[in-house]
């Protein structure tokens, strides 16, 4: 079988050379290589982020009535928690992993009488002596983790602070229908009272306009990220649940079931959370026309109230974000995408038995 992997893996070689990532072949251009794409893709990142932080901050400048800043500032807070949640739980997870790992010099240090063997809490295969260079293994798991996760949170977050911005967006388009509503009620010179009306309803559908606008517009930057996230959630949640009933079936070991364990509550946290946040950008969305229901727009002016109703006739199409087409946020495909890692596993575990 001499040449086997240089035979069969030809392509594969030829496509990991070309970005630096196949093992077989390290050199100093490989590793410059993937030092060049790991930056290019890391500032594609960035500058994506850059375009839409800049973008919202636009809108947020404009913004002049001290209740829209509150409101705004409102989610902002709101984002925040999640942003703090989200790091709190990772550290904990993080201090908990590295117990894993160094438990056994704990117990060493708690009990000198008794000796445990080091062991990494997943299975990896290095070509050196594990057990002599298990510490500097050790730390680069743990960093590697560390820095992982700070970017998954870090990333994450900020996608969360911004729907949840653009959310605030549209309560602040519900205020402003209402205030210009109000107007017909304060104001007595019937000309003027016309114009303040029209001039607030242009300014609410301005600023619904450019929240979805901010919202597809984050959507179609991210789609083909948040495809490949889709469908990597499903097959891990799948293949940690296999793993979980191999454990148990044939023979408990609660090591063994920890990081399979991990993996499951995050798949599912990651879910969950990206389809509330949607879901919640849509349910804002249908605030707005609810809230034109609600005003007392029949006692507006005849010419104020047929604006009105193509507001009204804008709220029979529902506005959704969407992923490739194939993937609508929303609880519904969090429940759909639960089924189907379900089935998967279903599936897998049937053709084991």
């Amino acid at each position: 079988m001499i040449g086997f992997v240089a035979q069969n893996f030809e392509l594969n070689r030829i496509l990991l050379l070309i970005v630096g990532l196949w093992p077989l072949q390290q050199s100093n251009l490989t590793r410059l290589q993937f030092i060049f794409m790991s930056a290019f893709m890391t500032a594609d990142i960035i500058f994506i982020m850059k375009d839409l932080l800049i973008q919202l901050q636009d809108v947020c400048n404009e913004l002049k009535d001290k209740n829209e800043i509150a409101i705004m500032k409102e989610y902002g807070y709101i984002a925040s928690c999640y942003t703090t949640a989200f790091t709190i739980a990772t550290v904990c997870g993080l201090f908990g992993y590295i117990l894993m790992i160094f438990w056994p010099d704990i117990m060493h240090i708690i009990l000198p009488n008794v000796t445990q063997s080091h062991q990494l809490p997943f299975k990896m295969e290095y070509f050196i002596d594990q057990e002599k260079y298990f510490y500097w293994i050790a730390l680069y798991v743990v960093v590697a983790t560390c820095i992982g996760m700070t970017s998954m949170i870090g990333i994450g977050s900020i996608l969360i602070m911004y729907l949840q911005c653009t959310c605030g967006m549209f309560r602040i388009s519900r205020y402003r229908i209402r205030c210009a509503v109000h107007i017909n009620m304060l104001e007595n010179i019937k000309s003027r009272k016309d114009i303040l009306i029209l001039e607030g309803i242009i300014s609410a559908i301005n600023i619904h306009q450019q929240a979805m606008k901010l919202s597809k517009l984050l959507t179609s930057e991210i789609e083909t990220m948040m495809c490949c996230l889709i469908v990597l959630g499903v097959i891990s949640l799948s293949l940690n649940l296999f793993q979980v009933s191999r454990v148990v079936s044939y023979g408990y070991d609660i090591k063994e079931l920890l990081i399979p364990f991990a993996f499951i509550a995050i798949g599912i946290l990651y879910m969950f959370i990206s389809n509330y946040v949607t879901q919640n950008v849509t349910d804002h969305n249908n605030d707005i026309f609810a809230t034109v229901y609600d005003v007392q727009w029949h006692v507006t002016p005849l010419h104020i109230q047929k604006v009105i109703l193509f507001l009204l006739q804008r709220g029979t199409k529902d506005f959704t974000l969407s992923v490739c087409g194939l993937f609508v946020g929303s609880l519904e495909c969090f429940t759909m995408l639960m089924k189907t890692s379900f089935s998967y596993f279903t599936v897998i575990y049937s053709t084991q038995e």
